[in-house]
């Protein structure tokens, strides 16, 4: 296999309110919940970067496309990594995320590998890192 991922996929619990938080709170881009004609179909996408989406689904309908049992949310599963340019940048971001509605599980900090970083939740649980790293060009 030659990795190459193209689309993020999170299960949502519920897909209005966390479009809402990606659209509004975040200021991701999407054309909103596409799909809601088709039954488990309902599905919002956003561009994160050239080739890479972020897809919100709702959990049922996942596990439905998958044909797995729908099991317990776990935030301890992933976590998604948002690399930034500077400490200040870390910090607006997570003030950002707070602002719409994400919980802050771990304040921004100076970490013991020399880098910047802090953690949240969206409103579904999935946790985020928003992380400057000296050594990584972000951009």
């Amino acid at each position: 296999m030659k990795p190459y991922v193209s689309v993020i996929t999170l299960g949502a619990n519920d897909l209005e309110k966390s479009v809402q938080f990606y659209r509004d709170g975040l200021g991701l881009e999407t054309q909103g919940i596409v799909g809601k004609e088709f039954e488990h179909g309902a599905v919002a996408f956003f561009d994160l970067q050239p080739g890479l989406k972020l897809a919100l689904w709702s959990r049922n309908d996942l596990a439905h496309e998958a044909k797995v049992p729908l099991g317990d949310a776990s935030s301890t599963e992933f976590t998604l990594g948002h690399n930034v340019n500077s400490k200040t940048e870390v910090d607006n971001v997570m003030e950002q995320a707070q602002l719409a509605g994400a919980i802050i599980t771990d304040p921004p900090h100076d970490t013991f590998w020399g880098g910047y970083s802090g953690h949240f939740q969206d409103p579904d649980g999935h946790l985020w890192e928003v992380v400057w790293n000296p050594a990584w060009n972000s951009n």
